[in-house]
């Protein structure tokens, strides 16, 4: 089934929006249906997908960029299955966007969402309202966590320290807390490298999230654990849980629990369907007060992946909830080639809808493109993340390490910023509220729009000074904050 479409416009965002689509009961119990996009100059294979459910309505919500003109392209939905299917659509729409436009949503978003009106109030200690008083606001935690993965290089190494505690607030362990670098042969764990690592984390007040318990990937399990069977597989795993759980109980804040495991299935196969269920109780159970997550590549990076569509990830969640499973965060790496924003956002407003907390884990542009396009895609794909409401969380994949990065350094070797990192300091001081100095009107009022985070506020009245400090936590209403000299 085709749909035609005319007038679209060069350089515009897309979105596709809420096209309900059914086939009848008697067909196959569901579908995986696709929607892709021909125009006189390219063909965009996938711009959203649905796994349709016989005898129900099913959402597909996706987008696309054209970055030239079309005067008629075609959208067509394709079925997953061998067999001929009628599907059935309603209520489908297109919306398109400039840059411009697109850029004034993400801002409109940022404010509504990262930032909050605030009012001081100076008086005297009879409560008499004092106006002319100096104030000086000085914003000096950030609430929203946003960082990058470190390696071992990290450890006694004063100039990367010093270049990463300047600029985030979070950090991941890119490879040091997996299965194969703790325990490289049975028997013989050894946390030396982490525990330096996290000596770091803890001097400098950084949070930290765990990566990972288990890697469902054959090719990165430990080959020792490779050969194992059961029952002996099963004692090891179980063994790994222990050690590490207890190791490093209330030390992070987040685990991926089981790696991957839309596309990689090494312990299921192993250990029986219900291994990934009795993985997360069996972590849940040691450390109680940690956010599991399942973390995922293209689930935002792309929908041409039937492996880890927004239902297929959304559809795993919900069986590991029926099974009991105590899971409470989104992870999505990100690892983006050339970035669709309006198919980012769609994918982020769908699994919005499950009311858990959503972070963007491993974000990176591929080592393709040139270090400025790197630059380019990185600021479009952090500011579709910051402005979306659903997403409490930022880690980017560059950590430094022997032999440079994965796919996007931020520096270079002598920690001088790449055109990456010039676009991430970029945003970070465009996310911040800026030092603010003033005097209190005539209600003993001075008020501001600020960040969400810590702030010192420094107040002067005559010969008296008081400093001060205060939390700004999202929310909808104005924050009032007195002061008394």
């Amino acid at each position: 089934m085709g749909i035609e479409l005319t007038g679209l416009h060069f350089r515009s965002k897309i979105s596709l929006k809420a096209p309900n689509i059914a086939f009848p009961i008697n067909e196959a119990d569901s579908a995986l249906i696709r929607a892709s996009l021909v125009t006189e100059e390219t063909t965009l294979e996938c711009i959203g997908t649905v796994i349709a459910k016989s005898g129900c309505w099913s959402f597909l919500k996706g987008g696309f960029v054209l970055s030239s003109p079309s005067k008629l392209s075609t959208l067509s939905l394709q079925s997953s299955s061998d067999r001929e299917i009628k599907v059935e659509i309603a209520s489908a729409s297109l919306q398109s966007f400039t840059e411009q436009q697109w850029r004034l949503n993400q801002d409109t978003k940022i404010n509504q969402e990262r930032k909050r009106a605030v009012t001081i109030h100076v008086a005297d200690r009879h409560g008499i309202k004092l106006q002319g008083a100096s104030i000086k606001v000085e914003q000096v935690l950030k609430d929203f966590p946003f960082g990058s993965a470190i390696a071992n290089t990290i450890i006694g190494n004063s100039p990367y320290q010093k270049w990463f505690t300047k600029r985030f607030n979070t950090a991941v362990f890119e490879n040091e807390l997996k299965w194969d670098a703790t325990e490289p042969e049975q028997g013989q764990t050894n946390y030396t490298i982490p525990d330096q690592m996290l000596e770091f984390i803890r001097s400098n007040q950084i949070t930290a999230r765990g990566h990972n318990i288990f890697w469902e990937n054959f090719n990165t399990t430990p080959k020792w654990v490779r050969n194992l069977t059961n029952p002996n597989l099963q004692s090891a795993v179980d063994s790994r849980i222990q050690s590490l759980m207890n190791k490093y109980k209330e030390e992070f804040i987040h685990w991926d629990v089981n790696n991957e495991m839309l596309h990689y299935d090494f312990y299921e196969q192993r250990l029986g369907p219900n291994a990934t269920l009795r993985i997360f109780e069996a972590v849940h159970r040691a450390d109680p007060l940690t956010t599991l997550f399942m973390n995922e590549f293209n689930v935002i990076e792309t929908c041409s992946d039937v492996n880890s569509t927004v239902d297929a990830y959304v559809s795993r969640m919900r069986e590991l909830e029926i099974g009991g499973v105590f899971m409470d965060g989104i992870g999505l790496q990100g690892h983006f080639n050339l970035p669709n924003l309006p198919l980012m956002r769609g994918v982020l407003d769908k699994l919005a809808t499950l009311g858990l907390p959503i972070w963007l884990t491993e974000v990176d542009i591929s080592n393709k493109f040139s270090p400025e396009t790197q630059a380019i895609y990185l600021e479009e794909v952090l500011r579709e993340g910051f402005s979306h409401p659903a997403v409490t969380g930022i880690m980017l994949w560059s950590a430094l390490r022997q032999g440079g990065c994965y796919q996007m350094c931020l520096t270079d070797s002598g920690f001088n910023n790449l055109p990456t990192g010039d676009a991430v300091d970029k945003l970070l001081k465009e996310w911040e509220t800026e030092n603010l100095k003033g005097e209190t009107d005539e209600h003993g009022s001075y008020s501001f729009f600020g960040f969400l985070g810590e702030y010192k506020i420094t107040t002067k009245y005559g010969t008296n000074t008081i400093e001060s400090t205060f939390s700004l936590s999202r929310g909808v209403e104005t924050k009032h904050f007195n002061i008394q000299m």
